[in-house]
């Protein structure tokens, strides 16, 4: 077995994490808490909820089912060339699962945090209990419960680019995109029945755990080589579990991978699965996964797979994009906070989102051009985002920043 020197994990990550090509695959991962329509406050069973779908047969859109810590229902779409073809068959897949779930009374919910129920622990595979382990002796048991059992969000897959320079103009993009995605986003102000005081309690939730893992990767004005970033924030965080040799779970070693990687332990293996431990706002995996949106109500779900890839795939709305989220692109505290409340996010938000809708129709999806300009009109248009729909918002005081067990 071949052990790891840094040279080796860069060129994992330019090979593997940042592979260019032509742009224009995209994908999506939705995620759904799963809801009893006679009593929302009650958690439901997950191996009730994985009987029902695995009755129901293998979605015939080709997503992969999963299902997070806290029970909430994953559905991760196959790539597809083209936004109209991604819509058409992971809208039919999720149709597929609430049919499957409906005569037994649940449902799919959009929340970017579970509004009413508290955090419900239900996940038997060990790298989730080695998690959970790692957040509890890090300091985070609450916050990481939080995490694992009550968020749910809208994941946007997107292309790396077709060479280095599109790769780092994708790169910084995406990243000068997150507070604007997160604010026009924002659907999580209720946490366990209280108002946290946030738009998105969801990016109020990563933004407070372990922020060697959950920070953004990119350092403004400074990264020019997105993949030596990468390797740095890779190599600087704490390695959450060790999958041994003898088949057993070990959480929280206690070593960053750097120091792991010192002691000339770690092989290829050990690397990729560090790397899946890692959660920034824009995750590199061969593709750039934008992880910093709230999951939305059902009909709304395609609103930011669109706007996103239209921003970031057509170059027109990409030059508009970039000018617009410039100013902004280092508001993530007040994204979660105001969502477009805030009068720069708001603008930067107009602006993407026309230029997204010009878009729409040259990278071959009109038909979501109504639904990107209904979300537009009802909200990014008017300063609110789906968050705004609750209660009026208030300062969050301290006691409501905690995330209750």
């Amino acid at each position: 077995m071949t052990r790891l020197t840094v040279d080796d994990v860069y060129q994992h990550i330019c090979g593997v994490c940042f592979k260019t090509g032509p742009p224009g695959t995209v994908g999506a991962e939705t995620e759904w808490f799963v809801v009893d329509a006679r009593d929302p406050a009650a958690h439901v069973p997950g191996e009730r909820v994985r009987d029902l779908v695995e009755a129901a047969g293998p979605p015939s859109g080709g997503s992969k089912v999963t299902y997070e810590p806290g029970g909430q229902l994953e559905l991760s779409s196959a790539p597809f060339r083209g936004l109209k073809r991604l819509h058409r068959a992971l809208q039919g897949d999720i149709t597929h699962i609430e049919d499957a779930l409906e005569p037994a009374g649940l449902a799919l919910a959009g929340h970017g945090v579970d509004p009413v129920r508290r955090p419900h622990f239900q996940a038997e595979h060990p790298r989730y209990q080695c998690m959970r382990d790692y957040y509890v002796s890090g300091g985070f048991a609450d916050v990481g419960l939080a995490m694992m059992c009550s968020t749910a969000s809208v994941q946007v897959c997107l292309d790396i680019g077709n060479d280095d320079a599109d790769a780092l103009r994708r790169w910084r993009l995406a990243h000068a995109l997150g507070p604007v995605l997160v604010a026009a986003f924002a659907n999580s102000p209720l946490h366990s029945g209280r108002r946290t005081g946030l738009r998105s309690s969801r990016q109020g939730i990563w933004t407070e755990l372990d922020p060697c893992r959950t920070l953004p990767v990119l350092r403004l004005g400074t990264d020019t080589d997105p993949a030596e970033a990468w390797m740095r924030y890779a190599l600087d965080a704490q390695v959450m579990l060790v999958h041994t040799a003898e088949g057993k779970w070990v959480s929280h070693p206690g070593m960053s991978f750097r120091e792991w990687l010192d002691k000339g332990e770690p092989d290829e293996e050990d690397l990729e699965y560090h790397l899946s431990t890692l959660f920034p706002p824009v995750r590199p995996r061969g593709w750039l996964e934008l992880r910093m949106i709230d999951a939305l109500p059902g009909p709304y779900w395609p609103v930011p797979v669109a706007v996103a890839t239209a921003l970031l795939d057509d170059p027109v709305a990409a030059d508009t994009a970039e000018a617009a989220t410039e100013p902004v692109a280092h508001l993530w505290t007040e994204a979660a906070r105001c969502g477009l409340a805030h009068a720069a996010l708001a603008g930067a938000a107009r602006t993407c989102f026309r230029a997204a809708l010009d878009a729409l129709p040259r990278l071959g999806a009109p038909r979501l051009v109504p639904l990107v300009e209904e979300y537009a009109v009802r909200y990014v248009e008017r300063g609110r985002s789906p968050a705004d729909d609750a209660a009026p918002h208030s300062p969050m005081s301290e006691e409501d920043s905690a995330w209750p067990q």
